[in-house]
């Protein structure tokens, strides 16, 4: 593969290196950027130049600007198998991590191993501070059926929280095709939760697009997608769509107002992660 054409180079903004303290990112990550206006320019101005990128550019663009500063998590769904494949040939030194909530499907799970084996990337697992029988039993059975959004949040934002200490950015699988809360996505944006630059390399990317590539090029990818599984979380909040369902998300959370985990959602103030 050749390597693609960048964007003109944005400079590093002064103050904004690994030992800088601000109020852009948590006290508890040394490492975070400060969210000042220079820098938010700067993110402005980077996803105005990407908007019409290739993802190969837009993973080139995050890994020059960001180095070992730039990590991406991964539920290893088609948009993430994808990028996974690009950095294997872009940026296959980025650090990539899997929020492992103890409720993954084994097809999920085996498929981190073809990833591997196929592009020579290890994915960490990263597990909650409770096995599923101890968060089960601490809460009298399974938190999922009774609030899945603590559920969520114990299981999957407590451990992002954690996972991106160290680092200034982090790279999704996200399309904006997929829900209202993802449709106003930037290619490269701030998440104000965690103060981290936020990359979406297939922002622009529809369903269509992934699944061309992924065919095309041989891209290992869960086997559960053909059988109904469009979107694919944790067993327990998964379900089969219907023929006559038109939302790929129609079988995330069934039967409850709940779209997202928590890592995507847009908070009051337009941040999120």
């Amino acid at each position: 593969m050749t390597q693609p054409t960048l964007p003109p180079a944005l400079p590093s903004i002064p103050g904004n290196s690994p030992s800088a303290n601000g109020s852009g990112g948590p006290e508890s990550n040394p490492g975070a950027l400060a969210a000042t206006p220079e820098l938010m320019e700067e993110l402005a101005q980077a996803s105005r130049l990407l908007e019409a990128a290739t993802p190969e550019e837009i993973v080139a663009w995050g890994s020059e600007r960001f180095g070992d500063k730039l990590t991406m998590a991964t539920a290893f769904g088609p948009e993430g198998c994808l990028i996974l494949s690009i950095l294997a040939s872009v940026a296959p030194q980025t650090h990539v991590f899997n929020l492992d909530t103890g409720y993954q499907f084994q097809q999920t799970l085996d498929l981190r191993d073809r990833i591997a084996a196929k592009y020579g990337i290890e994915v960490a697992m990263l597990q909650p501070e409770h096995t599923v029988i101890e968060y089960e039993e601490l809460h009298g059975g399974p938190l999922y059926k009774t609030n899945p959004d603590q559920c969520c949040f114990d299981r999957k934002v407590k451990v992002l929280r954690k996972a991106v200490v160290g680092f200034q950015a982090w790279m999704s699988g996200i399309r904006r095709d997929q829900s209202a809360d993802r449709a106003v996505q930037p290619v490269v944006g701030w998440d104000k939760k965690f103060g981290l630059v936020k990359l979406s390399p297939l922002s622009n990317y529809t369903k269509k697009d992934v699944w061309r590539r992924l065919i095309a090029e041989g891209v290992p990818y869960n086997p559960l997608h053909d059988q109904g599984y469009p979107s694919i979380g944790c067993w327990p909040c998964t379900r089969a769509v219907q023929g006559d369902e038109t939302d790929e998300r129609a079988g995330r959370w069934s039967g409850k107002s709940k779209t997202e985990c928590g890592l995507h959602s847009l908070e009051s103030d337009g941040s999120g992660i």
